[in-house]
């Protein structure tokens, strides 16, 4: 992941999660601490683009947004984009 030294830390997993954490690392062919550190990092960066996403949202304004929804054009959906209705249809 990076040329820095890891520092051990000490995880307590739900017995359930350290099962599928050493399957799934066994499949992949790693150790579970490098699986650990791989999801770590992931994770880290989608709540680092969530932060980054909440505060572009806030400093924007409401007039651009209105701008930019302003090109969409006010049609149905093709058939193909629509949600199933409750009924099955």
């Amino acid at each position: 992941m990076s040329d820095v030294a890891p520092n051990p830390v000490t995880v307590h997993l739900p017995e359930p999660i350290r099962r599928r954490v050493e399957a799934l690392a066994e499949r992949e062919g790693i150790t579970v601490e490098q699986f650990i550190a791989s999801a770590t990092g992931e994770k880290l960066a989608v709540w680092t683009s969530l932060d980054r996403l909440r505060e572009e949202a806030a400093s924007g304004r409401r007039e651009d947004f209105d701008h930019f929804l302003s090109a969409v054009p006010d049609v149905e959906p093709p058939e193909t984009d629509r949600f199933p209705s409750e009924d099955g249809d």
